[in-house]
């Protein structure tokens, strides 16, 4: 029988302790996200369907960001054990100069209207971490008033090549003057996406109210007294707005983009020159040979060409390409600080963040953006002690095996090719070392369980 007694007073006032309520709404919200998920549910009750459908959203059947995403949930750490790992130094060295932590905020266009805060909100939160800060050419915040509100951190220019080409030389020679450091040429934007869930939303720049916004509008106040009584979205870019997303890039946007239009503003640009929505080893190895500086790895976070690249499974075959010849960075369906680890693992300098980024901003403004940041920081921190890696170049392919639920079946001429090499040629004269690429594609059907780990 247990024995029972009367509670301790002393020890029953030791239990009635309780917490100290949080009395603003705000940090109420966001003291209760643990990660980003969390941070998304926040954002998808406080926003309108229409402008977190335009976050959230990717192109035509949404597959090349849902794959981006599982490729980094299907990654299978390898931790070590019996280290010493008391404290971990997440700093990394990129692009001339230093970050706090290995991810940077991405570009994102149309910011404000997500939340109006916008730039501003992710520009402060950025230099308040000690991490760089991406403005996009469609940003709702101009180049010098991003950097009054991260005057000592790092600031960098995401350039799109429109169809009046004095536009981009321009707003060059706006982020050199205004001392950004790192430019952006992004390749990936020819024309514009098919974004389905913006035309099935009617979403608009800027946004029209029709009987559904204002349906939709009523459980979300705070949102609209804010847009309506915010100075008016103005972009960088765009002299007249009107239509939607994709009709405003197709306007804007040249497909006649070519490696004259990189050398023109490579000439212009004094500082760090990276090419984003690089998306096959051979294009890396023409940058390279080129000298950019960096790339990243990208697919445009799934909103431009659907089922294309996997950014991260690309990654490892590009570092072990041009990896010793420029950075390599990545972004793409990152949403844990598990996923920054990986990336490094495999070879990225840095990695950027998009949508997580903005889920904090509209879940929170400026707050939100900087529980964005603790959580991925607190996140890539625990991964690395429990992996028992004390710094960020102590991590390697060792620590990473990239398991995959598609295996590429082998082209028909491929097929041919290797059948006729095999019945040209005695079996006793083929070497017992076959390369991969000569075996039969027939070896592409073991479970994906038992693929092995793709190594640089």
């Amino acid at each position: 029988m247990v024995k029972r007694q009367f509670p301790n007073p002393k020890e029953l006032a030791q239990l009635m302790k309780f917490k100290t309520p949080t009395l603003d709404p705000t940090d109420r919200r966001l003291e209760k996200a643990l990660t980003i998920a969390d941070l998304r549910d926040i954002a998808k009750r406080r926003t309108p369907k229409a402008a977190f459908d335009y976050t959230e959203g990717a192109a035509e059947g949404e597959l090349s960001l849902a794959r981006a995403r599982q490729a980094f949930q299907d990654v299978e750490f390898h931790p070590s054990i019996l280290r010493s790992v008391p404290v971990v130094d997440t700093t990394r060295e990129v692009l001339g100069g230093t970050s706090a932590l290995p991810f940077g905020i991405a570009p994102t266009g149309f910011t404000r209207l997500m939340q109006t805060e916008g730039e501003i909100a992710g520009a402060g939160a950025a230099g308040a971490a000690g991490i760089p800060f991406t403005l996009s050419t469609l940003g709702t915040t101009s180049i010098e008033d991003v950097k009054a509100a991260n005057p000592t951190g790092r600031n960098w220019f995401q350039l799109y090549v429109m169809r009046e080409r004095e536009i981009s030389y321009e707003l060059t020679r706006r982020a050199a003057s205004a001392g950004f450091d790192t430019i952006f040429f992004t390749v990936d934007t020819p024309v514009a996406g098919a974004r389905l869930r913006d035309k099935r939303n009617g979403f608009s720049i800027p946004p029209q109210l029709t009987p559904g916004t204002i349906i939709n509008a009523i459980p979300r106040p705070a949102w609209w007294i804010n847009f309506l009584t915010t100075p008016p979205l103005e972009f960088a870019s765009l002299s007249t707005t009107g239509g939607t997303v994709g009709e405003l890039l197709d306007s804007a946007m040249d497909p006649t983009i070519s490696f004259d239009d990189l050398d023109i503003i490579r000439s212009m640009w004094p500082g760090k020159i990276v090419v984003k929505g690089v998306q096959n080893v051979e294009d890396a190895r023409l940058l390279a040979d080129r000298g950019v500086d960096g790339i990243v790895l990208s697919n445009h976070g799934g909103r431009q060409l659907d089922r294309a690249p996997i950014p991260f499974h690309l990654l490892p075959h590009v570092v072990r390409e041009v990896g010793s010849d420029l950075e390599v960075h990545v972004d793409t369906g990152i949403m844990n600080g598990a996923d920054i680890v990986a990336s490094v693992a495999l070879g990225a300098r840095f990695t950027l963040i998009g949508r997580a980024y903005l889920y904090g901003l509209m879940a929170g403004g400026r707050r939100g953006v900087d529980k964005t940041i603790s959580i991925l920081k607190g996140e890539v921190e625990r991964t690395m002690k429990l992996l028992e890696v004390a710094t960020l170049d102590e991590l390697g392919p060792q620590h990473v095996t990239q398991l995959t639920r598609m295996v590429p079946i082998a082209k028909p001429l491929a097929d041919a090719a290797a059948q006729a090499v095999a019945t040209a040629k005695p079996k006793t004269t083929r070497s017992p070392r076959t390369p991969a690429a000569a075996k039969p594609a027939a070896t592409a059907t073991k479970p994906a369980a038992k693929k092995p780990s793709v190594k640089q």
